[in-house]
């Protein structure tokens, strides 16, 4: 039976690969389940796209606005386990866009998707907080549309996050995916650079089949970081 707490203790550095499913315990929905973020619409990728946000930008701010802030939303047992585990030998690499590594006190985090709560003008880059974002998406100096920093469907990652997220892989000798399907590109293709010694292991309810070795804990990630 395999024991992830060993094999923590045992890691000189873990690093942490999340998804949309560690923030569910939150109260803040996944993308594609039957009661996710994407339920009920057609083409819901193309309402969080590069296109919708310029060609209807009215429609993309109803969507982000009604759909994907949770300001009030606590990190959970995950968030403050990895955000322990992290702060003394590790880091965070994130596709959630919700900010609540950090606010569990995660000093390492790597947004590799953005932060909902990080708001600019398109204009003038002229930064807001979100709750003047959620009054209004126009900034009424220069008429610019306000938008989160957050990488849309047809965008380019940030370069940044790309090389921190890759070097997170490539020094890490425990690698724990854990609420995601790992299904999803670029970020699935991350464990391409870790080292040919490094331990995987994917926490999920569902079994995970993944191209390469990993040891699967087949439970609820609450009920496994609990435990730790």
């Amino acid at each position: 039976m395999f024991d992830l707490k060993q094999a923590i203790e045992k890691a000189n550095h873990v690093t942490f690969l999340t998804g949309a499913g560690v923030s569910v315990p939150s109260g803040i929905p996944d993308y594609r389940s039957k009661n996710g973020l994407y339920a009920g619409h057609q083409n819901p990728e193309y309402l969080l796209s590069q296109d919708n946000l310029r060609d209807h930008p009215e429609d993309f701010y109803k969507f982000v606005k009604a759909s994907m802030y949770y300001p009030d939303a606590k990190p959970n047992v995950i968030h403050e386990k990895m955000a322990a585990i992290s702060n003394e030998k590790g880091t965070i690499v994130t596709q959630n866009v919700d900010g609540l590594h950090a606010k569990a006190g995660a000093k390492h985090v790597v947004e590799f998707h953005g932060n909902l709560y990080r708001i600019y003008c398109q204009k003038c880059h002229q930064t807001f907080n979100y709750q003047q974002y959620l009054q209004s998406d126009r900034h009424e100096k220069d008429g610019g549309i306000l938008r989160p920093d957050i990488v849309l469907y047809g965008e380019a990652l940030p370069e940044q996050a790309i090389s921190q997220a890759v070097s997170a892989v490539g020094e890490a000798d425990l690698i724990i995916i854990c609420g995601t399907s790992f299904q999803v590109a670029p970020f699935s293709m991350l464990v391409n650079y870790a080292q040919p010694n490094t331990q995987i292991v994917a926490i999920n309810e569902q079994r995970l089949r993944l191209p390469f070795k990993f040891e699967m804990i087949q439970a609820d990630a609450q009920q496994v970081f609990q435990a730790l």
